[in-house]
Formats: C-alpha cells, structure tokens, sequence
C-alpha cells in the first residue's frame, strides 16, 4: 500500500474528512436521543461519499492506470534424463 498512495488526493481527504463530522455529528445527537440530529449527522456522512465521488470524477482522485499484461516467452522444454537424441 505505502507505493500506490492509496487515499492520498483531495478527494479521498476531503470525502472522508466530512464522513467524519457526520459520524461526530449523529454519534452527539444519540447520545443527546435526538432522532433527527442523529439522521441529520448520516446525510453528512452519506454528503461525504457524494463529494468525494464528485471530486474523483473532476480528476482530483487516484488516477486509474491500466494493467498491462507482461509479454513472457516460453520457456525452453527441456527432454527428460536419459532422453536419447
């Protein structure tokens, strides 16, 4: 994971950074037994998935890359011992 800078663009800080507040936001309303702070607080979170989303479609995210497949020759066979030629 450390090679790939897995998470580290705007989108993902930003995405997740407002996640956050709504967790802090609806976990304070349950506490308090406010149903709808609490509801309110899981729009954050779900506003978090928005943005993000929105910011990695706008190129602020992880670029995708392409996996090509390596071309590998085949190997040489090789005859048995013994194997007379």
């Amino acid at each position: 994971m450390a090679g790939s800078s897995h998470g580290h663009t705007p989108a993902a800080w930003t995405g997740v950074t407002i996640a956050i507040i709504g967790f802090c936001v609806a976990g304070a309303f349950m506490v308090m037994a406010q149903p709808v702070g609490f509801w309110a607080g899981m729009v954050i979170v779900v506003l978090g998935g928005v943005v993000g989303a929105v910011m990695r479609s706008m190129g602020l995210g992880q670029p995708k890359r392409t996996h090509a497949v390596p071309h590998v020759a085949p190997a040489a066979t090789r005859e048995p011992a013994g194997a007379e030629s």
